[in-house]
């Protein structure tokens, strides 16, 4: 089963190694037929430190690294790289 590849932001990285990056999904209401958007935090292994807190990353999941962390972050875009992509 091939491993799942998220994107998200990188809201805190005051961890050693290790950045908490917020993953947004929208879907539609199945009563309200509303667009709803929900978010979560996972917390990703970034062996070098490069991340910084609002950076855009993708995440990619793996075996368990610790309690917590079971993803690893394979590519990283700053700010203004990620503005220009847009």
């Amino acid at each position: 089963m091939p491993k799942r590849i998220m994107q998200g932001t990188v809201v805190s990285d005051k961890n050693d190694k290790t950045v908490v990056v917020k993953v947004e999904r929208r879907f539609t209401h199945p009563v309200m037929k509303k667009t709803v958007r929900q978010s979560k935090r996972y917390k990703a292994h970034d062996e070098n430190n490069s991340a910084k807190v609002g950076d855009v990353v993708f995440i990619q999941e793996s075996a368990p690294i610790s309690r917590d962390k079971r993803w690893v972050v394979i590519q990283n875009q700053t700010q203004e790289q990620a503005a220009k992509a847009v």
